[in-house]
């Protein structure tokens, strides 16, 4: 079968499609015929050599996958059959023709949507349900703040936390972006932050008050503005290090506001987590897909063959939505 290897740390170029050897899938394991596969933020840093596979995972990079089940391994309980239409959460190797996956983190494909698209939905799905619902307990009527308005988080954390009557306010780096996170996506506030402090915008235009949830993929370049952001009470989730590791926090307002910082990664957790996940997804937000509330977003597609070709795509920061590699 054809596979992607990172050949060593680096651009788009070091991106390699190889020939290996098929999968066998293990104990309590699924094969997948792969249909399409989800980039995401995580493959880019794989690729740059700062987030390496977690121990035991495989090395071919990709989280999410979407196809059809070609396989089981000893101790598969789970109700699928062959030829079922599935999208499955990974640890690696969801570029690749095929893949072996935990029964636990695989779901069939949520009605109204086509195989290929559906492989945009179990990483963002999964990532945003898990720290908005699950770990920030976002409730009607609270204010979220979500940064990186179009991307495949953002665009999936705007429609969500719609759907579960929060308002919703977002960033974004150009007036373009604004406008789609508005106009498209249903932000009720959108802030342009290469032109605005967000923190002092978010509070003229939300009635003084600040988020009570603020989900950031941005890390420690906006620790001090996030906490400034807050309301009392408020929940600062990051999920992301795009602007790096280490910030000043400011421990004197986060004790004025009674506030709270907690930082999660999906990659990492154990099946067993990662399972039930998968289940509180596949109960809260697949109906919210069949029904049209959230429509999964492809920005583009592109052949396995032409990876690179996707990951520089993907770095541009053009795409609204999710780029995804289609076998």
């Amino acid at each position: 079968m054809k596979a992607v290897y990172i050949s060593e740390p680096g651009g788009p170029e070091v991106l390699e499609v190889r020939d290996v050897d098929a999968c066998v899938p293990g104990q309590g394991e699924v094969l997948i015929d792969v249909v399409a596969a989800g980039l995401n933020r995580a493959d880019v840093q794989q690729r740059r050599g700062f987030y390496p596979p977690p121990p035991g995972a495989s090395e071919i990079p990709g989280l999410e996958v979407s196809g059809r089940i070609a396989g089981f391994g000893p101790g598969v309980s789970k109700p699928f059959s062959l030829g079922d239409k599935v999208v499955a959460l990974l640890a690696g190797g969801g570029y690749a023709h095929q893949v072996a996956v935990p029964a636990e983190q695989v779901l069939r494909v949520p009605d109204g949507v086509d195989l290929v698209t559906a492989a945009s939905l179990p990483e963002v799905a999964a990532t945003v349900y898990s720290n908005l619902i699950m770990t920030a307990q976002l409730q009607p009527g609270e204010t979220v703040l979500i940064h990186g308005a179009t991307g495949g988080i953002g665009t999936m954390a705007i429609q969500l936390a719609k759907a579960f009557g929060a308002k919703v306010a977002t960033t974004a780096g150009t007036d373009e972006k604004v406008s789609t996170a508005k106009a498209f996506l249903g932000a009720d506030i959108a802030i342009n932050y290469a032109e605005e402090d967000f923190p002092e915008s978010l509070r003229r235009q939300n009635g003084g008050k600040g988020a009570d949830v603020i989900l950031d993929v941005v890390g420690a370049k906006y620790l001090q503005q996030n906490v400034d952001a807050l309301a009392d009470y408020g929940r600062l989730v990051v999920i992301g290090l795009q602007g790096g590791t280490k910030g000043e926090l400011d421990l004197g307002l986060l004790l004025k506001k009674r506030a709270a910082v907690v930082a999660t990664a999906l990659r990492p957790r154990p099946v067993a987590e990662k399972g039930a996940i998968m289940a509180a997804v596949r109960d809260a937000v697949w109906p919210l897909v069949a029904d049209g509330r959230i429509r999964p977003l492809v920005a583009k597609t592109f052949p396995l063959d032409q990876v690179a070709a996707a990951h520089r795509y993907f770095d541009s920061g053009d795409h609204v939505g999710k780029v995804l590699l289609v076998m």
